[in-house]
């Protein structure tokens, strides 16, 4: 009886979160095939102009390092003695948001050296280059820390860094699928795990290169291996791990 108490609270509010917005947008994952509508595939190391993604990541991306099957997305990384792969997908140009509560149900993979990782990017990336264009880390994870998810943003403010940050221990969150979220307006973005407030951003001062967020982001969704903060240590016998997402949520 307390566990299902527990479980009531918890979706109720839940409820009430999401009762003042309306549900604009769902990805569930059905079919058989990524919708290409809506996806894009970023494929390599990012050569020549972003090699290995920024961070020194170790993977390149493929096309075929996941499924999607009974209403999920699998992102699997793999090894084959000589390379590691995985997937990377945006929105990019199909699926951009500015506002809203936003949120995915996901279940992380485990191992060293492992950094799945769903986020979003500024849609003026192009024109303005990154940091410049804002980055939002709802959910990142690395394997050699396990039992703790990191919630990020990336400013020009900050020189990309991530000094807006914030890590958060939570026992056994390797089990089972959990939800991630933020509720972002004009003057505040507050991330959630399982409804439980982490971390809030809310600068005073709001200009270009604090507050980026005053405009449409779209979604990325990969899991990348090694690199500056996987890595650099990899367990090569941990692998194939996967990263599934069960949907992905807007309300606004």
């Amino acid at each position: 009886m307390k566990h299902y108490l527990v479980l009531l609270l918890v979706f109720n509010f839940g409820l009430a979160q999401n009762n003042s917005k309306k549900l604009v947008w769902e990805e569930n994952f059905d079919g058989n095939a990524l919708d290409e509508k809506v996806w894009n595939f970023e494929l390599g190391n990012g050569c020549p102009n972003i090699c290995g993604w920024g961070n020194n990541e170790s993977q390149i991306y493929t096309n075929e390092n996941h499924k999607v099957a009974n209403g999920f997305l699998t992102i699997t990384a793999t090894y084959d003695g000589k390379t590691y792969a995985s997937t990377r997908i945006t929105t990019k140009g199909k699926k951009e948001f500015q506002y809203g509560r936003i949120e995915a149900r996901a279940k992380l993979p485990q191992g060293k050296g492992l950094w799945p990782a769903f986020w979003m990017l500024g849609s003026n990336i192009s024109e303005v280059g990154w940091p410049k264009c804002g980055e939002i880390d709802i959910l990142e994870y690395i394997g050699k820390e396990p039992g703790q998810v990191f919630t990020s943003l990336h400013t020009q403010d900050s020189h990309g860094n991530t000094i807006n940050t914030k890590k958060t221990k939570i026992e056994a969150i390797e089990e089972g699928f959990h939800i991630y979220a933020i509720d972002w307006n004009k003057d505040a973005i507050a991330f959630y795990v399982d409804s439980n407030l982490v971390y809030t951003f809310k600068p005073e001062v709001k200009n270009e290169n604090i507050w980026p967020y005053n405009q449409p982001f779209y979604f990325l969704i990969n899991m990348a291996i090694g690199g500056n903060f996987g890595g650099p240590s990899i367990d090569n016998a941990i692998f194939p791990q996967e990263f599934s997402i069960d949907y992905i949520k807007v309300y606004q």
